[in-house]
């Protein structure tokens, strides 16, 4: 029996905040006006992002960790409740019907959680189960994803999961580090879910299978530290080399399981970890620049959104038709670890 992925929803906090204004109204002076973090701004191929704490008129770097988590909690279950509810109504199928809430999140935690909070305001019945899968970052939808296809397939019931990132709350005190100016470029906010059924409908995508790749000795090159201060990235410019060497061999492992070879995918969702994350992976890959996109129009939109950016790069294949009917689509995320994690999907 597989997993059908029936529908898809998303939501944002706010209007959006345009990359230049965020520079010139915060991290302009915070910065010193340093030349070299205005340049990062400008190449981060974000031109516009949602943020739950709008740092124009709010300014967490100082707070405690406690006080981010508070707020997290405040700000997440809106978020959540609209994005999951938009994924129901897509896959026309009544929040009662869930088995399974899985969801997954690296910036923000509470007891009782997200998972039970949205549960709770959607009327899920209360035999559903719950998962939640914490500070794995930016890959983390896919083993997710993975997690509520099993279920589908194990239990023979609807599953739905929701990535709900605020990444705003996470600004950290001034610094000479170029990799917070990096990451302060990069990230914005979002919530996105899924929702999975053992019924195969018109439009749906079936799970094929998912794949993982993990690099213990280049663990340093990406960390996302809990601190008194929120939680801080570190980020290496060696990243793209690293992954450079495994995404070729992850991909085309995945697709030959399945008697496919790169010409057959007919959509490409790569997780926008910035540009130069797309440009190592069509290079290695060989795609064409509409390959990507879909990707890079998520990027300079919704910035990185950490786990929730793959589907709402999925989400915009599917608004343009893709993958064609019978034809696959490869979902593309990677983290801390280094890890890399790819998902095969194929169009109903």
């Amino acid at each position: 029996m597989p997993a059908y992925l029936t529908g898809l929803g998303s939501s944002f906090p706010g209007p959006p905040l345009e990359q230049d204004a965020i520079w010139d109204g915060y991290f302009a002076e915070r910065s010193g006006h340093d030349a070299v973090a205005k340049r990062i701004f400008s190449a981060a191929g974000v031109q516009r992002r949602h943020a739950a704490v709008n740092p124009l008129t709010e300014d967490v770097s100082g707070w405690s960790t406690g006080e981010r988590m508070r707020r997290w909690a405040a700000e997440s279950v809106p978020l959540g409740k609209d994005a999951t509810s938009a994924a129901l109504a897509a896959a026309d199928l009544p929040a009662s019907e869930l088995g399974l809430l899985a969801v997954v999140s690296c910036t923000g935690y509470a007891t009782p959680g997200l998972d039970i909070r949205v549960a709770a305001d959607l009327g899920l019945a209360a035999d559903a189960q719950r998962l939640s899968v914490g500070h794995m970052g930016c890959y983390a939808a896919i083993p997710g994803l993975g997690a509520a296809a099993d279920f589908v397939v194990a239990r023979g019931r609807p599953a739905a999961m929701l990535c709900c990132e605020l990444t705003s709350l996470h600004i950290q005190p001034p610094d000479d580090d170029r990799g917070q100016a990096v990451s302060h470029a990069l990230f914005g906010d979002a919530a996105a879910s899924v929702v999975l059924r053992p019924d195969p409908v018109d439009g749906a995508l079936e799970v094929l299978d998912v794949a993982a790749v993990t690099d213990p000795s280049t663990s340093g090159h990406m960390t996302w530290e809990v601190t008194d201060l929120g939680f801080r990235m570190g980020l290496s410019p060696e990243v793209p080399a690293v992954l450079a060497r495994h995404v070729g061999p992850a991909v085309t492992g995945l697709l030959d399981r399945h008697g496919y070879g790169i010409a057959d995918v007919d959509a490409w969702a790569v997780h926008p970890g910035g540009p130069r994350i797309l440009d190592v992976v069509s290079e290695r890959l060989g795609l064409a620049p509409d390959d990507t996109a879909a990707s890079r129009a998520v990027l300079a939109n919704r910035g990185n959104c950490s786990s929730a950016t793959v589907i709402l790069v999925l989400d915009a294949l599917r608004s343009a038709g893709l993958p064609r009917p019978g034809r696959p689509a490869m979902m593309l995320a990677f983290g801390p670890g280094l890890t890399l994690y790819a998902a095969l999907l194929r169009a109903v």
